[in-house]
């Protein structure tokens, strides 16, 4: 079978304007609940897209790790590629594919870095092998061989087997305050529908995309 032959209909149901919250936030939490009803796999999971100094675009996929009207949340080595990035210019854009609903989030906005109490909140709550494997990978730089990180690990587990792991200078988290976010719902002949919140004035807008 040719790539251009494969398809399938989305026959979910539709998104109509009276089934929208004002409040992009709250549908945002909205879908994520229903997401997680539908033990959809990592239903946290989440693009997180930015440009380097040249214009070039990249795209990885995170956890997010808190929500709320004051941004979205996630971690991650603050000397890897993604936080390169975000040092030039913190715009990035969030997707949400929960291809399960046949439904998609996608936001825009700016990423702040965290405050150091937030990132040691957040690191305790670990388990112990992810705190070590933060410490551990030098994330996004060029390593010989998986048996120079599996060293490193094995090292520092042994180092911390009885005490208290500490965050590491190069590792934080990122709050992506949000500019705009759009909520795609897959329909019937590909009309499929699509709706983007817009702030204006203080309050959101809301306007109806064409598929």
């Amino acid at each position: 079978m040719k790539l251009s032959d494969i398809r399938r209909e989305y026959i979910q149901g539709g998104l109509r304007r009276k089934d929208l919250m004002p409040n992009p936030f709250i549908q945002f939490e909205h879908w994520l609940q229903q997401a997680i009803d539908a033990n959809i796999s990592d239903p946290t999971a989440m693009t997180v897209a930015t440009v380097d100094s040249d214009g070039q675009p990249f795209q990885r996929i995170v956890l997010l790790k808190g929500s709320g009207e004051d941004g979205f949340l996630f971690y991650t080595n603050l000397g890897s590629r993604k936080a390169q990035h975000i040092e030039h210019n913190n715009r990035v854009s969030l997707h949400f594919p929960w291809h399960m609903l046949e439904r998609q989030v996608h936001i825009t906005g700016r990423a702040q870095k965290l405050s150091a109490i937030e990132n040691f909140k957040y690191f305790s709550s670990r388990p112990k092998e992810s705190q070590l494997a933060a410490i551990a990978s030098h994330q996004s730089s060029r390593i010989s061989a998986r048996g120079v990180l599996e060293g490193k690990f094995l090292e520092l587990k042994q180092k911390f087997a009885k005490g208290e792991i500490p965050v590491p200078s190069f590792w934080g988290g990122y709050r992506v305050i949000p500019d705009s976010f759009e909520f795609w719902q897959g329909g019937e002949h590909r009309l499929h529908d699509r709706f983007l919140y817009t702030q204006s004035g203080g309050h959101w807008e809301i306007d109806r995309l064409a598929p």
